[in-house]
């Protein structure tokens, strides 16, 4: 056994058992307006990603030249197959040649332009991270007001892992040059399109 998988069986043997509720959070007034889709692109569009509608025939119309040019395609969507299967990493390691990630994102944040994701949408939670480029299945119908909002959702409190996405990764030094993908994904797409039964 190495020394991770001791460490981490151990803190498993020592978790506490019993239900451990969120606590209570006021909901606050939402800071954006009733066109929830409007709101949420405005918001990722400044954190330097981008929304793209989905055309009739091609849900990924508007990636499809990213796609096209990628060598490896991770998806955990029934909607693209791609050529590394998820399922079958055994490390996160695994993921870090990864071109394009395709995943569905659990809910949006309006007021953020954030999108949330669990292990269950992942399968490889290292996917989000080492991928050079991010694409996001979002149902519109799943775009929450505020944070708040997002925070009552099961998902916080009933995941074993979940994170919330704001645009691709970024950094900015002391001049204020602001460079993407220094850390993580270079570039974040959502795709609104709905859940299919």
């Amino acid at each position: 056994m190495s020394a991770r998988d001791a460490i981490l069986a151990e803190i498993r043997r020592n978790r506490p058992s019993g239900d451990f509720p969120m606590p209570e959070l006021p909901l606050f007034a939402a800071l954006v307006g009733d066109d929830l889709v409007a709101e949420f692109g405005e918001r990722l569009k400044r954190m330097g990603g981008r929304v793209a509608e989905p055309r009739a025939g091609d849900v990924f119309a508007e990636v499809r030249e990213r796609l096209d040019g990628a060598k490896v395609i991770a998806s955990a969507v029934p909607e693209l197959t791609g050529n590394r299967d998820l399922r079958s990493v055994r490390y996160p390691q695994e993921v870090e040649d990864v071109d394009v990630a395709v995943v569905r994102a659990v809910f949006g944040i309006a007021e953020t332009g954030s999108v949330l994701f669990t292990e269950d949408q992942l399968i490889v939670n290292a996917v989000a991270y080492l991928a050079q480029h991010l694409v996001v299945l979002l149902d519109p119908a799943d775009i929450l007001p505020n944070v708040q909002a997002a925070y009552r959702r099961r998902e916080f409190g009933h995941s074993a892992y979940a994170v919330l996405h704001t645009g691709p990764s970024a950094t900015a030094d002391i001049e204020g040059v602001l460079i993407h993908g220094a850390q993580g994904v270079r570039s974040l797409t959502v795709v609104m399109q709905p859940k299919t039964a």
